[in-house]
């Protein structure tokens, strides 16, 4: 009688292929260990146990003993057998909660029903390759009872009580995928998986406090208060896992605050690990640097932007699993799933994930459960999806033993004692529950007038570029922040072009690595008293450690205006806190419209300033505008995805569709869009690093594992249209499109990397999609 099977080896004797008993038991074993962290790992191990059963049949048996490279039919569905017997043991409540994520653990989480056919209930439905005699391969399945009894018990999200489940839902699946994936990485690395993996330890608080105690300084008001701050914060360690807010105004130090705090929280509390989420127009590597670099936790640090989507192009069956399928089979199990002390990622990396149907975006939110998450510049949160996303920051808090702190440098706008979001008809809540003595900053009103840097001027009229670089001509060292890519080339190349002293661009047509080096040179310039022009889009404002006498800001919403002033007088260089201000000058450009997202943010910005408030930063200002921004929209604006054209609200989707556990979850992945834009990445031969890399994706059979790691920083993204067309113009290739189709596309034509703007767009068509990318 013939071996039952799970995954073969091309090339090698079956007697080195993984039995289907041994895969079954693994990732039920793994996956229950992910969802016990949440209190589902009972339901965890049933999803395991049965996610391949369909492997038994003869006809998958005998797909997976075909020759490589045989041509033939795709292979069998082998997922469905399992999300139909999961039905049929525990019922169609339970039943359905696993069989979302067993159908999908390949092709995705799907609709449950609806008119298209990729619908859970048309898998549950359809017929499927004889799986008989499943039973023997799945020891310690437990029983419907035993299943029942083990299930967590959920608390009501108060922003929606019908969101709760298809969390739960979504949090199984990505237990079940990431344990799949693992499992069938370490069969193919011969039992040794490359993942180095881990949770926080006692000595990365200890290297932390080191840090801090060493950098510890009375020297100034600024540091004085830094320190108060830092004391006050760490003191409610103690407190009870769940939500929190850090307002402290920029240059307060909050970067190091935050993580000094979620570092003593997890180790009083037993908290794995810290995911620390950036707004997406920021250098995520600024921070990640300071943790690895300056603190010294090195590798306990994971850099995440997640460049290359694995699950991008449409598998060639919904249960494609490898077999057969090369090299990209192989390497997208290399995709990232944040087990590691300290992540780093983009707001839209961690929100889209949390809403994702793709497998390789899913697969990493079991690693939030029991962690603590800094949502710095919390209030940047696309207005659009702003319930959707506190639903999910209250989930993480009220059910999945998460700690999260939205840390602002202006006064918070997402609790309910804030009162600026809008009430619902049905009285619901409307904000998060943050009481007070959960804000881990002293005082934030007394905090904001002592850190005082800064003076901001509103020029009414609009201002052209001609102006601007006037300006800049009079000012030595001076930074300007625009909306888009375009605008920022096209006044640098005006600077240039009047040769103007230590004229420089920073944008992201520049890859990660070459912005590093050009922010290293400046700071050096600027403590040498060298001129220093800087044109930028918005990705010096979060976090970049750097500061000018003067700031200009094109048009923008109050808190990105609170960020660009955070370049300013950064230390209070210029004089006395509260008594010696740089200058920050807010405009509206003439030349270049303004990003429609970004107009958004902005109109309610305008109406608060035509009120001549002293200080367009003042806590007064900042109330106003939140009111302006959220609660004068009313409440189906602050929940308004889309898809295929039409508004639909993402909570009402998930409420509606838990009649019958029908859950939307296609629909809901693809209305929930923190972007419009679709960027898509191009790697960049930017040193010899880079050079290695993209060797090592031609030539090698399987490349190695953290090689997309690696290729995030020397990746520039552009639209996908633009992307394309370069392709077919032969500038960028795809890198072994037989294995990899379009997911790795290299410059080729180097003259398009410029050392001084990065790369260069200057095609009238390609020029024309730039302009709305900011």
């Amino acid at each position: 009688m013939l071996m039952t099977y799970a995954h073969s080896k091309q090339g090698e004797r079956e007697a080195n292929w993984e039995p289907l008993e041994h895969h079954l038991s693994a990732v039920g074993h793994r996956a229950e260990g992910f969802a016990t962290w949440f209190g589902a790992g009972v339901m965890a191990r049933a999803m395991g146990l049965l996610h391949d059963i369909g492997k038994c049949s003869a006809a998958y048996q005998a797909y997976i003993r075909r020759p490589a490279n045989s041509g033939g039919p795709k292979g069998p569905d082998h997922s469905t057998a399992g999300a139909r017997e999961a039905c049929n043991i525990y019922g169609e409540g339970y039943g359905r909660i696993l069989g979302f994520g067993i159908a999908g653990h390949h092709s995705g989480l799907m609709n449950g029903s609806g008119e298209e056919g990729r619908t859970l209930s048309t898998r549950l439905s359809k017929a499927v390759e004889n799986y008989a005699g499943w039973q023997a391969h799945v020891a310690g399945l437990p029983d419907a009872a035993t299943l029942k009894a083990a299930a967590p018990m959920l608390r009501a999200n108060t922003i929606d009580k019908g969101f709760s489940a298809p969390f739960l839902t979504r949090m199984l699946f990505s237990s079940l995928v990431d344990a799949d994936f693992l499992e069938t990485e370490t069969f193919y690395a011969n039992g040794n998986s490359p993942r180095r993996g881990g949770c926080l330890q006692p000595t990365h608080l200890e290297q932390l406090r080191t840090f801090l105690a060493r950098h510890r300084r009375a020297d100034s008001e600024v540091n004085k208060l830094r320190s108060r701050i830092l004391d006050h914060a760490n003191a409610k360690a103690e407190l009870e896992p769940g939500l929190f807010t850090l307002t402290v105004p920029t240059g307060g130090g909050k970067t190091l605050i935050s993580l000094s705090f979620a570092m003593e929280h997890a180790a009083r509390h037993g908290l794995r690990r810290i995911v620390y989420v950036i707004p997406f127009t920021s250098i995520i590597e600024q921070t990640a640097a300071i943790f690895r670099d300056d603190v010294g936790l090195a590798d306990a640090v994971l850099e995440h932007h997640a460049s290359f989507d694995w699950d991008q192009r449409r598998p060639r069956s919904d249960d494609e699993d490898g077999e057969g399928a090369g090299g990209l089979a192989k390497l997208r199990l290399d995709a990232e799933n944040w087990d590691a002390p300290v992540v780093v990622t983009t707001a839209v990396q961690f929100f889209e994930s949390l809403f994702a149907a793709r497998t390789s975006q899913a697969r990493k939110l079991h690693n939030l459960a029991q962690s603590v998450i800094v949502l710095d510049e919390a209030q940047s949160i696309p207005v659009h999806l702003l319930r959707p996303c506190m639903a999910a920051i209250e989930e993480l808090a009220r059910n999945y033993g998460a700690s999260v702190i939205l840390c602002t440098a202006t006064q918070p706008a997402l609790r309910i004692e804030d009162g600026a979001l809008p009430l619902r008809t049905d009285k619901s809540a409307d904000g998060l529950d943050i009481p007070e003595e959960r804000e881990l900053a002293p005082d934030p009103a007394d905090l904001y007038r002592r850190l005082r840097r800064v003076a901001v001027a509103w020029r009414k009229a609009p201002v052209a570029d001609e102006e601007i670089a006037a300006r800049f001509a009079q000012a030595p060292q001076m930074l300007c922040v625009v909306n888009s890519r375009a605008h920022a080339q096209a006044l640098f190349a005006r600077l240039h072009a009047e040769g103007q002293q230590g004229a420089a661009h920073l944008t992201t047509l520049m890859c990660a690595r070459h912005r590093r080096e050009v922010l290293a040179r400046l700071r050096h310039d600027l403590q040498q008293q060298r001129p220093v022009r800087l044109v930028s889009t918005s990705l010096i404002e979060a976090g970049v450690d750097i500061s000018f006498p003067e700031v200009w800001r094109a048009a923008a919403g109050l808190f990105s205006v609170a960020q660009a002033a955070g370049r300013c007088n950064r230390s209070g260089e210029l004089g006395a806190l509260g008594e010696a201000f740089g200058k920050v000058v807010l405009f509206e450009s003439a030349d270049h419209a303004t990003p429609r997202m970004i107009e958004a943010f902005y109109a309610p910005a305008r109406t608060v300033l035509r009120r001549g408030l002293d200080d367009p930063l003042g806590l007064d200002a900042v109330r106003a505008y939140y009111e302006e921004l959220y609660f004068r929209k009313g409440y189906a604006a602050l929940d308004a995805g889309r898809l295929d054209g039409v508004v639909y609200s993402i909570v009402e989707m998930l409420r509606l569709g838990g009649r019958g556990q029908a859950w939307p979850f296609a629909d809901v992945a693809r209305a929930f869009r923190m972007i419009d834009d679709v960027m898509d990445p191009i790697i960049v031969r930017f040193d010899d690093a880079a050079e290695d890399a993209v060797h090592a994706l031609y030539h090698a059979p399987v490349p190695p594992a953290g090689l997309s790691r690696l290729l995030q920083q020397y990746v520039v993204p552009v639209p996908a249209r633009v992307r394309a067309e370069m392709i077919a113009l032969g500038a960028v290739q795809c890198i072994r499109p037989e294995d990899y189709g379009d997911r790795f596309a290299v410059l080729e034509n180097r003259a398009l990397y410029d050392a001084r703007i990065g790369l260069r767009l200057d095609d009238p068509v390609w020029r024309a999609a730039e302009t709305n990318v900011f």
